[in-house]
């Protein structure tokens, strides 16, 4: 029997004095107490009630010296171990024994500031590229967005993974995107911001890449190319679609290799273009050889005469190309390294022209075109008949349409 209800009821003694008498049962066991006055019997009635309701709902009275927000913060940290192999205490010595606090709190806006202004700084100093200022930059603007008002040490793992899966990236671009998140906490964690680095338990992706993935253009198309090049506004984009095309120079505007190649760097009697670690792309200088082609190309179509870039909207004019030839990002690039694979079977030469390491030029390149194809890619000559070069001659071929900057 375990009855939770108690009686209060007024007792006459055989002497004649009255108590007051509280009776019932807890837990089977039967209760019987009597009090000289009602007030005190009242009170240990509420007291055996309370006791019987904590049995019947699985609560405990006791004695204790914690405060009540330290007993609940107890038993909401009991819950969360329940069924787990570990008692609390393992997880309690573990956290103690590993958890560093930060040296000091940086707000996360902050931080990304001082950031910034360092790679601002490594800019400045030709350590890093513009292209790579803007990334760091506009991703991390993205990240103080996501993760709001907080300090850098309470940027948590799992809100570095929500932030960079919400976006449904490509696995290439989570990983790129993850790595500009670990250099900026590896900064934030020299400086004692973070008492570690979160990025380090953010998943890195794995890419499987197919073998002789480039996009590329084919002979025949090429030859298209450059035929148009020459019909197009008298020819000024030659050169540009030339060295890109024939000598593998990264095309992209304005931040591209094309945009900081000068013309004294191309030079036709040494048969050499040479790469300064200021235009290169990796910061490594180069030397890409001339192919015969290529100076055909140069010699019709000066660069004294003619600009490598046309100055005035480059982009939209340079969008007319592909209403005849779909021109992909870097495709220029990828087809002269595919042919020059082709022709002279040599990874190595290839990497060394194009910048690039023998491990991409076999992921990317390899047999992509054959020798016949390359063969004709390097075959493909300029129309128009360069200009004489006899002392004092400084007269123009007749089909020459005279440059004027744009």
């Amino acid at each position: 029997m375990n009855h939770t209800e108690f009686i209060l009821s007024r007792f006459e003694n055989r002497n004649g004095v009255i108590s007051w008498r509280v009776g019932g049962f807890l837990h089977g066991i039967r209760i019987r107490k009597n009090f000289k006055t009602r007030e005190e019997a009242a009170a240990e009635k509420a007291t055996l009630e309370i006791k019987a309701l904590h049995a019947s709902s699985g609560l405990r009275s006791i004695a204790t010296a914690l405060k009540e927000e330290q007993v609940r913060e107890a038993e909401a940290l009991f819950q969360r171990v329940e069924g787990k192999s570990r008692p609390l205490s393992f997880y309690v010595d573990f956290a103690l024994a590993n958890f560093r606090e930060p040296e000091r709190q940086k707000p996360l806006a902050d931080a990304i500031s001082d950031y910034v202004a360092a790679k601002e700084h490594e800019f400045s100093q030709k350590q890093i590229s513009l292209p790579q200022l803007r990334r760091i930059k506009s991703d991390l603007k993205r990240l103080g967005e996501h993760v709001s008002g907080k300090s850098v040490a309470e940027v948590s793992v799992s809100a570095l993974i929500a932030y960079l899966e919400q976006r449904r990236l490509s696995l290439k671009t989570f990983n790129n995107q993850r790595g500009v998140l670990g250099t900026f906490f590896k900064y934030a964690f020299h400086r004692g911001w973070v008492a570690e680095n979160p990025v380090v338990k953010v998943p890195h992706y794995r890419i499987r890449h197919r073998l002789g993935a480039a996009r590329t253009l084919n002979a025949v198309q090429a030859a298209k190319l450059m035929e148009y090049c020459e019909t197009f506004e008298g020819g000024r984009w030659v050169p540009y679609f030339a060295l890109c095309l024939f000598a593998g120079i990264r095309p992209s505007v304005p931040d591209g290799e094309i945009a900081r190649l000068k013309p004294e760097d191309v030079c036709l009697d040494a048969g050499i273009i040479h790469i300064p670690a200021e235009v290169s792309k990796v910061r490594e200088p180069r030397k890409v050889t001339i192919q015969p082609n290529l100076a055909a190309w140069l010699r019709a179509y000066p660069l004294d005469e003619i600009p490598i870039l046309v100055g005035v909207n480059f982009h939209r004019r340079r969008q007319r190309f592909n209403n005849r030839i779909p021109l992909t990002h870097d495709v220029l690039r990828h087809t002269f390294i595919s042919m020059f694979v082709a022709k002279f079977r040599s990874m190595g030469e290839a990497a060394l022209q194009a910048g690039n390491s023998e491990g991409i030029i076999r992921k990317h390149y390899l047999d992509l075109k054959s020798p016949a194809e390359a063969e004709q890619f390097f075959s493909i000559m300029p129309k128009r008949i360069p200009a004489k070069t006899e002392p004092g001659n400084d007269v123009a071929p007749p089909d020459l349409v005279p440059f004027v900057a744009a």
